[in-house]
């Protein structure tokens, strides 16, 4: 029976097979709701620091240094999930986040100095709960070795997308139609309730603790992998689009005198990331997934050095359109990559490694691309995706060698006997 269901999966991998696997709503579902506040915290910080400070420039630091934060320990929060379980890493996680948050929105209110609010963002970046990459971790446990798996990560880029259109374009709203603070209030709450709705899921929720003691072998670092480490790199460049584009979008919405058009043109461009995302789930591939991601990344790279050269609202909005378009593939990809690159008894690690790069690199987009901004209008501020774009091009078609997975030892690291040949070229 088990080899009809991967046989009939390898011939038709869609999402309606996928949702049909045994348990997955069950944590799909609260998943979904948990991980919609995600994309509201660096665009209400934006917004909210953008308000009361009057500069783009100290906007996006204290944005920045909320993602470092989140890069920065969310491969902890991953690694103590692989071992204590996610529910015992969340809860405390989602109270944390919201007592950082609601204290970095009174400050700001207030008029407090810059190093207050800078301080007040490394707990709202640091307990920033890691949803996608437990998701992700629950399909990896429940799909091992079925070629469903890709799907799976489509899926996955799918719901991160829509995340990405509905955050930016609620939280512009509601920073600019109700009050500066709503975006990061809704944030702070929509976190607690979700995170706390998903932690509950503890049926779903993989193996813990006992699977590297069971694989007769110390715990493994999934970034002492070299190919999660090039991966990382290709996801700071991924991280550079988003961060660029959230600050850029806003001071170009500023510059035409249309501020709410921000959210609109934000919209648009994670549109075409979900539209993308789609379609990559519902195609069989004849292509390996490492040829994948570096076509899909080339394609990225160069709808991305467009940016900074259109200045009419409705191109921009095509062009974003295009640059959405070009980040599903990789992104998706990339997920699936690291998949087979690491044991069980690391993969939510690996997974936040990877969202963690993607925090970073929109941490320090968000930064560079702020004070660009300020200084010489928001066309500056699209150099930045352009550059970070091309730096991680060039690292992942360098060292691209180093995606191929070791399928011996990968076997032995999982503990089982048997599993579908990866292909990666």
């Amino acid at each position: 029976m088990a080899s009809t269901v991967t046989t009939s999966a390898a011939k038709r991998p869609g999402y309606g097979q996928l949702l049909r696997t045994p348990g997955a709503l069950s944590f799909l579902l609260p998943g979904f709701l948990a991980r919609q506040p995600f994309a509201m915290l660096t665009i209400g910080i934006v917004l909210l620091v953008q308000h009361t400070t009057g500069s783009y420039g100290s906007a996006g630091a204290v944005a920045a240094v909320t993602g470092v934060s989140m890069a920065l320990f969310a491969p902890q929060s991953g690694k103590l999930a692989d071992r204590f379980g996610q529910r015992a890493v969340l809860v405390p996680g989602v109270l944390i986040h919201t007592a950082a948050v609601a204290t970095l929105v009174t400050l700001a209110l207030a008029g407090a100095p810059m190093w207050a609010l800078m301080l007040a963002a490394v707990p709202s970046g640091a307990s920033v709960p890691q949803i996608g990459p437990m998701v992700r971790a629950r399909w990896a446990a429940k799909l091992d070795g079925n070629p469903l798996m890709p799907t799976a990560a489509a899926w996955e880029s799918v719901t991160d997308e829509f995340t990405f259109v509905v955050g930016p374009v609620l939280a512009t709203a509601l920073c600019t139609g109700v009050h500066p603070a709503a975006g990061l209030i809704a944030e702070a709450v929509l976190t607690l309730v979700g995170g706390l709705f998903f932690a509950a899921q503890r049926a779903t929720q993989p193996a813990f603790g006992a699977i590297a003691a069971a694989a007769s072998e110390p715990p493994v670092s999934a970034l002492s992998v070299p190919g999660v480490r090039v991966l990382a790199i290709a996801f700071l460049g991924i991280g550079s689009v988003f961060g660029g584009m959230q600050v850029s979008l806003t001071a170009f919405s500023e510059e035409i005198g249309n501020p709410g058009v921000n959210g609109v043109l934000y919209g648009v461009f994670a549109a075409g990331n979900m539209l993308a995302g789609i379609a990559c789930g519902a195609i069989a591939w004849k292509i390996g997934p490492r040829r994948r991601l570096i076509l899909g990344y080339i394609g990225l790279t160069i709808a991305a050095s467009l940016l900074w050269s259109v200045h009419s609202a409705l191109l921009l909005g095509a062009l974003g359109l295009v640059v959405g378009l070009c980040i599903a593939p990789a992104l998706i990809t990339g997920y699936t990559i690291v998949e087979t690159l690491v044991p069980a008894s690391a993969r939510t690690e690996a997974f936040t490694w990877l969202t963690g790069a993607v925090a970073l690199g929109q941490a320090a987009a968000v930064t560079v691309a702020g004070r660009l901004a300020d200084a010489h209008g928001a066309s500056a501020g699209f150099l930045v995706p352009m550059a970070g774009t091309a730096l991680a091009l060039a690292t992942l078609v360098t060292l691209r060698s180093r995606l191929a997975p070791q399928a011996s030892g990968r076997i032995a690291a999982r503990g089982i006997g048997h599993r579908v040949p990866v292909t990666v070229d």
